[in-house]
């Protein structure tokens, strides 16, 4: 009683087929398919650019006492106008 057997599963099966149709049920397995895929590329997109993220977590090149370099450059703000 605690499990089904195949012929549960398989009446289960015939049940599902003539609500739906086997039609309707090839295009839900379709959809899921593309889905799975999908989702699958878009992780493996992700691994594949951990670069992406880097340059908003950069260390600014200029040291902690800036007024020690007055006559220094700042070359971002150049490249930013």
């Amino acid at each position: 009683m605690g499990s089904l057997s195949i012929w549960h599963w398989l009446i289960v099966l015939v049940i599902v087929m003539m609500i739906f149709g086997t039609k309707k049920l090839k295009n839900i397995g379709s959809d899921l398919g593309s889905a799975v895929k999908g989702f699958k590329e878009g992780m493996r997109d992700g691994e594949a650019t951990p670069g992406a993220a880097a340059p908003d977590k950069q260390i600014s090149a200029q040291p902690a006492d800036a007024s020690a370099h007055k006559d220094a450059i700042d070359v971002e703000a150049k490249e930013k106008s």
